[in-house]
């Protein structure tokens, strides 16, 4: 899916907003995307670049397919540096790496583009040098942050950029897109319920990991459904080798979850088993919590399976 045709679908106001600032020239010089995360704010950017950037532009649209375009998709044209977290942190010395590469001669054009991902991650050095970059704007840069925690962005900075919201997306819109991308309607389900980005969701589809953890953990959820003690066996025989890094383990929790709600639904009308699985639905976030305090990921589940096999 093209970014045009993911922020057609949905996104569309804010689409037309930007298209039409690209038309008659009314570019801010900073703009602030805020947004969950897989909400669109990364397609924009890469899609306000190539407008901006593209030799061959049709109908206020780019091509897609002349050499800046296609350098940009692949993160390779001089005048568009997109900078990301380095670890935990955006750091100062990323942003002076950034003014330094601003200041070289022999720029392509005259038009330069910074796009920074997860922007609320800079350190307070980082936003410091970043607010002498929007405090004078050189002619012809353009700055781009995106962000999914406002709250966590310096005043300072929001009050010099242009704010552009992004709204969720639906979560049955999101899994037809799924389902049109040949993902099966149960792993849309699924995936639906892991992440908002669509990115992250097709990424997952085609991990080799994630089909391994999702038939694991439907198993584990039949043997918690019976209170069947063979859960607790299961722990160790299959889940522990397939969680050894910390995501993992969350992803594994997060998808049992999404399979005792799934229960819920069916179980709706039966008020008795229906407390019973909102009992199981605490019980697992309790567990997630546990995980976060960083009690061994063993411990936790098999505390997890004892608890829910104590409520039959």
């Amino acid at each position: 899916m093209t970014e045009r045709e993911f922020l057609l679908e949905n996104e569309p106001l804010v689409f037309a907003q930007m298209k039409k600032s690209v038309e008659h020239e009314r570019m801010a010089h900073a703009y602030l995307f805020e947004g969950e995360s897989g909400t669109g704010k990364h397609q924009m950017s890469m899609w306000l670049a190539k407008r901006l950037f593209c030799t061959n532009v049709v109908d206020n649209e780019p091509c897609n397919t002349c050499n800046n375009c296609t350098r940009i998709s692949l993160n390779e044209h001089p005048n568009v540096q997109v900078i990301k977290p380095e670890g935990q942190t955006i750091k100062v010395d990323q942003m002076r790496r950034l003014q330094n590469e601003f200041s070289k001669k022999g720029f392509e054009s005259k038009r330069q583009i910074f796009i920074i991902s997860e922007a609320e991650k800079m350190n307070v050095n980082a936003a410091n040098s970043l607010l002498k970059f929007l405090e004078e704007p050189q002619p012809g840069l353009l700055a781009i942050l995106e962000t999914s925690a406002l709250g966590r962005i310096l005043p300072t900075i929001q009050s010099r950029c242009q704010l552009i919201h992004f709204t969720s997306l639906s979560k049955e819109n999101f899994k037809e897109q799924l389902k049109n991308e040949g993902v099966g309607a149960k792993s849309a389900a699924l995936l639906a319920s892991l992440t908002n980005s669509y990115e992250k969701a097709i990424e997952f589809s085609q991990d080799e990991w994630f089909n391994s953890a999702k038939d694991a953990v439907l198993t584990w959820h039949r043997y918690l459904e019976k209170a069947d003690l063979q859960a607790f066996i299961f722990v160790q025989k299959k889940l522990l080798p397939l969680a050894k890094e910390k995501d993992q383990q969350f992803t594994l929790l997060q998808m049992l979850l999404f399979y005792f709600r799934q229960q819920r639904e069916k179980t709706i009308t039966n008020s008795l088993q229906l407390q019973k699985t909102n009992e199981i639905l605490e019980l697992i976030l309790q567990a997630e919590q546990k995980l976060r305090a960083n009690v061994a990921f063993q411990n936790v589940c098999e505390q997890l399976v004892l608890r829910i096999v104590r409520l039959s």
